[in-house]
C-alpha cells in the first residue's frame, strides 16, 4: 500500500485484468460477448469505476508456443484492500469458465489515488 499520499488523493491499489479473447477451442470473444460480460460480472462487483482499453498482447502458451491475440485490458482502483480481492477471482473465474480460458493476467500495485 503507498505509504503516503498527499492529500487529497488517498492510499489504494490499482488492478489491471488482461482478458484474451481467444478462445483455446477456436473462435473468439465477440464485441457483443464481452460487452455482456463487462456489464453483467465485472461491473456489478466493481460499481464505482473501472476502465476498459483494447490492447494486443502475446503469451507462451501451456505447449510453449507464443502466441498473440486481442485482448481487453481492464483497469480497477480500489480503496478497499483486502476486500476487493474476492471480488477480482470472481471476475477472472467467471471469465476462464464462460469463455474457456486457461488464464487471466494480473497486476497490481500500490498508488495514491482520489478524485
Amino acid at each position: 500500500m503507498a505509504s503516503a499520499c498527499a492529500a487529497p488523493l488517498k492510499p489504494a491499489v490499482e488492478v489491471e485484468l488482461y482478458f484474451g479473447r481467444d478462445k483455446p477451442s477456436g473462435g473468439g470473444v465477440s464485441d457483443a460477448d464481452w460487452a455482456s460480460f463487462l456489464s453483467q460480472t465485472v461491473t456489478p462487483q466493481f460499481p464505482a469505476g473501472l476502465t476498459v482499453l483494447d490492447a494486443y498482447g502475446q503469451y507462451r502458451g501451456p505447449a510453449g508456443v507464443v502466441s498473440s491475440e486481442r485482448t481487453k485490458l481492464v483497469v480497477i482502483v480500489v480503496f478497499d484492500a483486502p476486500a476487493y480481492r474476492p471480488k477480482v477471482a470472481s471476475v477472472v473465474d467467471a471469465y476462464k469458465q464462460r469463455f474457456g480460458q486457461h488464464e487471466v493476467f494480473q497486476v497490481e500495485r500500490s498508488v495514491c489515488a482520489g478524485p
